[in-house]
């Protein structure tokens, strides 16, 4: 999973997208030039605003840029609802081969939280990225529409070998997540995520997709390491977002063999884009994500710290419960990290 910090000087393609992207990934970017000054951060345009204005969400100039650097930090971008706009997600998983969604869940004790577990709880989804209901593979006629599921051996065992990596560093156990008494290609993804565990000597159970959303919400410290396919992945998140305070709170990395890009989970949301509300924490801790992949973990560390200061202390944004700003949240964060005794490895 980490970089080869050998192997190139660490370029960062910024891309701030749409909405409240250009808000948060600034307040990212504030960070990264505290504690990694030596990064050099490369600006790269893409999204919905763009197509609007040029007629290209994101081109191969665009890409090219992109490949030039050691990984991305995105913000958000807007797909609308036409039928010639391509998702610019989509294209820059393909260009990639972003093959694993990767999302840490933390719970840190939103008082305003609907959802009050008894213990505290942290777990990842491990997403397969590129196939399932996601491959792309439809057609629609007069009467009816049809979606292939497509999930390929290769596709299987890179996630399902990611995802035991993932518990052999947290020393953990993985849990299959899929639909195997309905789907024969679950059948299919089940087997070889099995026998991926028994390869890596990782002790694995497996759920129904359908029960595994009742026992997370029941029970989530149950679960340390999560791995299923696209489309249960997808719905899987959201559903663990609520259980941690929401949206705002959630990081993720879409990873490749040689190829990351770093993204909060929440979309461009236009209906707060401005106002200055939108919580930076997500940005924030996808950067700290950024981090750890790079082999910059006192740095990932101090980020952690940083963001748990703030909830602590209630400086959060009106998702949340509280009534500060996104830029006062990510002073707060800035000033614990500017006060924090730790150093940093340059």
């Amino acid at each position: 999973m980490a970089y080869n910090l050998q192997s190139a000087a660490l370029q960062i393609a910024v891309v701030e997208g749409d909405g409240i992207g250009r808000e948060v990934i600034p307040e990212a970017v504030k960070i990264i030039k505290i504690l990694e000054p030596d990064f050099e951060l490369v600006p790269v345009e893409i999204g919905c605003d763009k197509w609007e204005r040029t007629g290209t969400a994101i081109s191969k100039e665009d890409l090219d840029l992109m490949h030039e650097c050691t990984c991305t930090l995105l913000g958000a971008v807007t797909t609308p609802p036409d039928p010639n706009y391509k998702s610019v997600l989509l294209q820059i998983r393909k260009e990639f081969d972003l093959y694993a969604n990767i999302r840490p869940y933390k719970y840190y004790q939103i008082k305003s939280s609907p959802y009050q577990p008894t213990k505290p709880f942290e777990f990842i989804i491990v997403r397969e990225n590129t196939e399932g209901l996601y491959s792309g593979i439809e057609k629609i006629t007069k009467d009816e529409a049809t979606t292939t599921r497509l999930l390929t051996r290769k596709g299987c065992e890179r996630i399902a070998n990611i995802a035991c990596k993932i518990a052999a560093q947290e020393n953990t156990d993985i849990t299959i997540a899929h639909k195997a008494n309905v789907l024969k290609s679950d059948v299919f993804f089940r087997n070889i995520a099995a026998q991926a565990a028994v390869q890596h000597n990782i002790v694995y159970n497996e759920v129904y997709i359908d029960a595994m959303a009742y026992h997370l919400v029941l029970h989530p410290q149950n679960y340390h390491v999560i791995v299923t396919t696209n489309l249960f992945g997808d719905i899987l998140s959201d559903l663990a977002a609520a259980l941690i305070g929401g949206l705002g709170l959630c990081p993720s990395a879409n990873i490749s063999e040689s190829y990351a890009l770093f993204e909060p989970v929440h979309g461009s949301a236009p209906d707060i884009a401005g106002c200055n509300i939108a919580n930076p924490m997500a940005a924030i801790l996808s950067t700290k994500m950024m981090c750890e992949w790079l082999g910059k973990h006192e740095s990932a560390a101090i980020i952690q710290q940083a963001v748990e200061y703030a909830i602590v202390h209630q400086i959060v944004t009106p998702d949340l419960g509280g009534v500060y700003t996104t830029t006062q949240v990510t002073e707060a964060i800035i000033k614990y990290i500017k006060s924090c005794t730790l150093r940093v490895q340059k």
